[in-house]
């Protein structure tokens, strides 16, 4: 299903009653609704990024819900599609903490590759309805895999931005992982706390406190302007 080590890892998960229950949903919701992502990319960054290489989880809310945007990763859009506000908050910090130039896309796969997690707590969405698959199952499926890394011995970096993403990683063991909370990037919010918070070089800093190696933030341009 994810062709990495998650398979094993959620393998009970995947076996449950709810999941199947999932499943049926959103058999009826992708047929009678237009839904994001698509089928192919619900499960993207657990595919994209495997639990043994895992450093660093961002964790969002649930995919973006306007037409061409979602993806499969937390934040992140395809280049060559407009980026959204809380991503361009998010290039802004991180050119102000780790010094990099702003790229001119909205791709975030070169973190992914990296080990960076990019995980919402609801993996689809139905067209212009933020939060429409809230209660649909996804909750305790996402509850899992965050347990199943906070169960990892080698040590992880939690990105927790906003009330939402630090009640669903609250239980996080803190005297094992590092857990980095702010506001949410949203426009609303991002002065309030997410601007100035560094959370990219407070993980750096701790992966190679852990001997773990850091990760290259800086995301390469593309051929496609936005």
């Amino acid at each position: 299903m994810f062709n990495n080590d998650w398979d094993e890892v959620l393998q009970e998960e995947l076996n449950k009653p709810y999941f199947n229950d999932i499943r049926m949903k959103l058999a009826v919701e992708y047929k009678e609704h237009t839904v994001y992502p698509p089928k192919e990319d619900i499960f993207r960054a657990l595919k994209q990024t495997a639990y043994q290489d895992t450093k660093v989880v961002i964790l969002g809310q649930d995919p973006y819900h306007g037409r061409g945007q979602a993806e499969g990763l937390s934040f992140s859009v395809r280049p060559g599609v407009r980026i959204p506000p809380s991503l361009r908050n998010i290039h802004k910090e991180l050119a102000a903490d780790v010094h990099v130039p702003i790229p001119n896309h909205g791709s975030l796969m070169h973190w992914a590759n990296q080990g960076v997690l990019l995980l919402n707590a609801v993996l689809t969405v139905r067209e212009s309805q933020p939060n429409s698959h809230k209660g649909l199952g996804w909750e305790t499926f996402t509850d899992a895999v965050i347990e199943k890394l906070n169960e990892r011995t080698s040590p992880l970096v939690f990105i927790l931005w906003g009330s939402h993403a630090q009640k669903k990683g609250a239980f996080v063991d803190r005297s094992r992982h590092l857990v980095l909370e702010s506001t949410h990037p949203s426009p609303f919010a991002a002065h309030k706390g997410f601007f100035g918070s560094r959370p990219f070089s407070k993980s750096n800093a701790f992966l190679m406190e852990h001997e773990a190696a850091p990760v290259d933030w800086s995301i390469p341009d593309t051929d496609t302007d936005t």
